[in-house]
């Protein structure tokens, strides 16, 4: 990570403000300082040596400052006052990098230009008054997750799940969705290895996504300061853009992480330590952060800011502190279960404990009704998958049932990389239910499948044609019948295609 050297900064604050203060103990991350008697809390300081801090806290006798830099401040190192908040970069110019939460580039010779404004990093969440109800439905080309538990534009939905269960690849999968439908994302790694923050590069480069696009990142390696800022400058900028009118999607991978560098510092300020040793402010610094997120009324425009944060489980234990933090900060949760990823489902959401509270007021009768649908029957499946299980007698009414289990499981199985859109999940779930698309095993079905969406993507005639049947029908069993009468003809011009 490559960070400015503030000496300069030092000189011209010294010069203006006129307080000094000294280095007088040192306890990394954190600097304990004496002098500067109208020091201010939050107050950005600069250090004679070139690093810049901001103020943690002010005690009787001291001062406590965390240090941006993994360069070592010396004993009796002099600091100036800059007498301001922390104020950091923010414009359109940052799309398409991958920038520090100071808003330098993490690449050597990347310099950022055209920089709009200075915004506070600690902004007040907008009151209720410029919040408007969440109306609009996100689609985050996944099927399970938008047939099962479906999300809002503005909502805040935590993403939960063990290690290596699918959630960054359904994470990059909503990035693509979002950026094909003119949304900003801004996705923000919180002290990530750095072959990961490299992967997701690639990601964005090779799907063409950098005109839409800012990673906000801090490695492993950076310094804990810097990375406790991470989401908080991913949600500054994420305003920038909202009061331009752009409706934002803001991934924040993960809280887990930021709450243990969060409760590293505590530790080491000597804050009193709650439960499993996590200081009492963390639901504040969570909750203060996820705030900033909705549906805001910007100039007469409806104007989104949507988060999906991550919190990591151990275990399958999704009863955690920081996760249950999370869970009453958030409008839902989308659940990564460990079980169904060794069982082979990819993504292996869970969608019986997966809850999603203000998304299903953004669906239509007709998703409605597929919903309501889809969840009586996947229902219906779990409980005769257990009856089955005790070696009951499978009769013609379980084998259907079965049958039709299996063809559904095969079409939430999603490739990384493909999005789907709505209307065409629905034109395929309504074939599979009817019996038009069939497959003799998970290989041809999978198939059919990806043939449908490829086509959907390529052929203007059969887009036109599933998008008028679904958007023109508002109830289940109508477009049921509809796609029954029509099931062959949709079929045929498939195979022949």
């Amino acid at each position: 990570m490559f960070l400015q050297n503030y000496k300069e900064e030092f000189e011209k604050c010294l010069n203006e403000i006129g307080e000094v203060g000294y280095v007088d103990k040192i306890t990394p991350p954190i600097v304990y300082a004496r002098g500067l008697p109208n020091i201010r809390n939050n107050e950005v300081v600069y250090f004679e040596s070139g690093e810049m801090g901001m103020v943690f806290s002010i005690n009787r006798d001291s001062v406590e400052i965390l240090v941006f830099s993994k360069d070592a401040v010396k004993m009796g190192t002099r600091i100036s006052r800059s007498g301001n908040p922390l104020k950091v970069p923010v414009g359109n110019s940052y799309l398409g990098k991958a920038v520090n939460p100071l808003g330098k580039s993490i690449h050597a010779g990347v310099v950022i230009q055209d920089i709009a404004e200075h915004r506070s990093i600690e902004e007040v969440p907008a009151g209720i008054e410029k919040r408007k109800k969440i109306n609009k439905p996100l689609e985050t080309g996944v099927s399970v997750v938008d047939l099962m538990v479906p999300l809002g534009l503005g909502q805040r939905e935590l993403v939960l799940g063990d290690r290596k269960t699918g959630k960054s690849e359904f994470l990059m999968q909503v990035l693509l969705s979002q950026v094909r439908s003119g949304s900003i994302c801004i996705y923000t790694c919180v002290g990530k290895r750095k072959s990961d923050v490299k992967r997701l590069e690639e990601f964005v480069e090779r799907n063409n996504l950098r005109d839409n696009t800012c990673l906000v990142v801090t490695s492993s390696t950076d310094p804990t300061a810097l990375i406790m800022l991470t989401p908080y400058y991913a949600l500054t900028l994420a305003e920038y853009f909202r009061d331009t009118g752009k409706d934002v999607l803001v991934i924040i991978d993960d809280l887990s992480t930021h709450a243990k560098y969060y409760r590293e510092m505590s530790l080491v300020g000597k804050r009193f330590p709650g439960r499993e040793s996590y200081p009492g402010d963390i639901f504040y610094a969570h909750s203060r952060l996820l705030e900033r997120a909705g549906n805001f009324d910007i100039n007469g425009k409806e104007v989104s800011i949507t988060c999906l944060p991550v919190a990591e489980t151990i275990e399958s234990d999704i009863s955690g502190y920081i996760q249950t933090n999370l869970m009453s900060i958030t409008d839902g949760h989308i659940y990564f279960d460990k079980d169904l990823f060794e069982q082979g489902r990819r993504p292996s959401v869970n969608y019986f404990l997966s809850v999603t509270r203000v998304g299903r007021q953004t669906q239509t009768k007709l998703r409605w009704g597929v919903n309501r649908e889809l969840s009586s029957f996947l229902t219906l499946l779990e409980k005769t998958q257990r009856f089955i299980h005790f070696g009951a007698e499978v009769n013609e009414g379980i084998k259907a049932t079965m049958s039709m289990g299996f063809k559904l499981l095969g079409f939430f199985d999603q490739p990384m990389g493909q999005v789907v859109p709505v209307n065409m999940q629905i034109l395929l779930y309504c074939l599979i239910w009817v019996g038009s698309l069939t497959g003799d095993n998970s290989s041809s079905l999978r198939y059919a499948v990806d043939k449908s969406i490829n086509l959907y993507h390529k052929d203007p005639e059969f887009k036109s044609l599933v998008d008028e049947l679904v958007v023109k029908t508002d109830d289940f069993n109508v477009l049921l019948g509809k796609i029954s009468a029509s099931g062959k003809s949709i079929m045929n011009y498939l195979e022949t295609h």
